[in-house]
Formats: C-alpha cells, sequence, structure tokens
C-alpha cells in the first residue's frame, strides 16, 4: 500500500487506542462511579485525563481523514490518462469521518470542563445525615 494509506492506518489505529483508554479512564473519573479514589476533587481530575485521551483521539482521527482527503484531491485534480468518471471522489466515509472526529473533540473537551477550580479545591463534599426522630410505641 502506498505510504499515505498507511499513515492514515496507523493513525486510525492510534485513535482507536486512545479512544478505547479514554473510554476506560473516563468511566472511572465518574462520580457515579465507586472505583478508585472517593475524593470528588480526584475524580474530577481523572475525568478530565479521559476528557484530554478523547481529544487526542478526535485529533488523530481528524488528521487520518484529512490526510486521505488531501490525496483524494490531488489524484483528481492531477493531470492523468485517467478518464475523469473513473478517479476517486469524496464519499460518505470521509464525512462520517469528520463527523467523529469533531463529535469526539467536542465529547472531550466538555469532560475537561469537569476540572475542578481554584475555590473548590480542597472541600470535602460530605453528605447530611438526617437527625434521628423520636417515635413513638403504642
Amino acid at each position: 500500500l502506498t505510504v499515505h494509506i498507511q499513515t492514515s492506518r496507523a493513525l486510525m489505529v492510534i485513535s482507536l487506542l486512545l479512544g478505547f483508554f479514554g473510554i476506560i479512564v473516563s468511566v472511572v473519573g465518574m462520580k457515579c462511579t465507586k472505583v478508585g479514589e472517593e475524593d470528588p476533587v480526584t475524580k474530577s481530575r481523572i475525568a478530565v485525563a479521559g476528557g484530554i485521551l478523547f481529544v487526542l483521539c478526535g485529533l488523530c482521527t481528524l488528521a487520518a481523514v484529512s490526510l486521505y482527503a488531501t490525496q483524494v484531491t490531488y489524484e483528481f485534480f492531477r493531470e492523468s490518462t485517467v478518464p475523469i468518471n473513473a478517479r476517486y471522489e469524496f464519499g460518505s466515509a470521509l464525512f462520517i469521518g469528520w463527523g467523529a472526529a469533531s463529535l469526539t473533540m467536542l465529547g472531550g473537551a466538555l469532560l475537561c470542563c469537569s476540572c475542578p477550580t481554584k475555590d473548590r479545591q480542597g472541600h470535602q463534599y460530605y453528605q447530611q445525615s438526617q437527625p434521628p426522630t423520636a417515635r413513638e410505641y403504642v
């Protein structure tokens, strides 16, 4: 295979691995899971790490799809003996790839927004216990 296809394939494999590890790290960083630390600040930092992995995953996908689209465009406008109706054109897979990359980066950015601010760091969140009620026995 040509170099640009091998490069696109490698970027997509890296993107899949980053997305897989992003899912694992994000699930551990969710506040509703009991995995890992109980500290909300630590959980938020783990969720931000998952968001960063998702943003990197989206960037790798965007680079791979755009590299292939650039090559298709170059081949289409290059002077060749191949007739115009037999040349490659943009297919739906390229647009799906661009959409997936943008949604993955958007999701990672939203996950990165869960980073604790300076005033919230160090505060512990405790559930208030209910005061005992007096019951009368008959």
